[in-house]
């Protein structure tokens, strides 16, 4: 039998790689699930009650207080279903980025394909997301929602363009933050402003309202994360949507007219699913350009 030839260290290929080696992604996987709820109480409930706690801040503050509630029918489910979709996002971006320098002892020691490090980051944050994703099913389901093509096919667009999204950034910025230790605070703060991006707390009809039809409104729309949490309110809120109203063609409204979606949410969805395949392949070739060095600078 012919041996396989040789490789020299750091040539691998990428995600392919990655994917050929589930095994050890696993591994990583419940390694880190394991180390980071090692000693807690709660263990992995805790990904129940952060969840409850950031919806009941902006649910009794935005919609009670700032009466969001009466604009917007069925706001705590048309909330939760943006806000599940941002925070797999964001806990995606933080723990991807500190991934590598977290398993510094793995890189500088043995070789496995850099990439397997913010995959597994990515795949740990779609884990802490089921609990959300019980909870807005179970909220849709008591608010009348039932399964539907659209609904599916809404849910499945919008969760496949975050994922791919999440580890193309996730890969960026795992590769940055090895030579730029301060580029994690530089996540941080576009964790906060993340939110306020994208069409979850508000209508997205705030900001066609603010800035008309034109450029600024195109640019907002043409956010994937955005264009992904208005998928996951069509999957999820306008279903469940006691109070739902149509134009005579049919178009999904709120009860005082304004449109409840963009036009061609679906051709929008996947032209975001494109941006972000484009993007994940160029993240994998500056991370692969990257990867030569992470051993020396850690």
């Amino acid at each position: 039998m012919t041996a396989p030839p040789l490789t020299a260290p750091g040539s691998g290929g990428g995600l392919l790689e990655v994917a050929r080696r589930r095994y050890l992604l696993r591994l990583l996987v419940r390694r880190e699930l394991r180390s980071r709820y090692q000693g807690s109480l709660l263990g992995l409930g805790w990904s129940y009650v952060r969840p409850a706690v950031n919806f009941a801040v902006y649910f009794f503050v935005v919609g009670i207080f700032l009466k969001m509630s009466k604009s917007i029918p069925g706001y705590p489910v048309f909330l939760f279903s943006g806000m599940v979709l941002v925070s797999f996002f964001t806990e995606t971006l933080i723990t991807s980025t500190w991934s590598v320098i977290g398993n510094a002892p793995l890189v500088q020691k043995i070789y496995l394909p850099r990439e397997m490090f913010p995959a597994s980051s990515t795949l740990v944050s779609a884990v802490h997301m089921l609990p959300g994703m019980a909870i807005l099913w179970g909220g849709a389901l008591l608010g009348g929602w039932r399964p539907s093509t659209l609904a599916v096919g809404s849910m499945a667009l919008g969760l496949a363009i975050v994922a791919v999204l999440g580890l193309a950034f996730g890969l960026l910025f795992a590769g940055i933050n090895v030579f730029f230790r301060d580029f994690g605070q530089v996540v941080d703060i576009l964790n906060i402003v993340i939110p306020w991006t994208t069409p979850m707390i508000y209508p997205w009809t705030a900001v066609q309202e603010s800035a008309g039809n034109g450029l600024g409104l195109q640019i907002y729309l043409a956010n994937p994360l955005g264009t992904a949490t208005l998928l996951f309110q069509r999957a999820f809120w306008w279903p469940a949507n006691p109070r739902q109203a149509h134009l005579p063609d049919g178009t999904p409204t709120f009860p005082d007219g304004r449109h409840a979606f963009p036009d061609h949410l679906t051709v929008r969805g996947l032209a975001s699913l494109l941006a972000a395949v484009v993007l994940l392949g160029l993240a994998q070739m500056v991370f692969h350009r990257l990867q030569r060095r992470f051993a020396q600078e850690l």
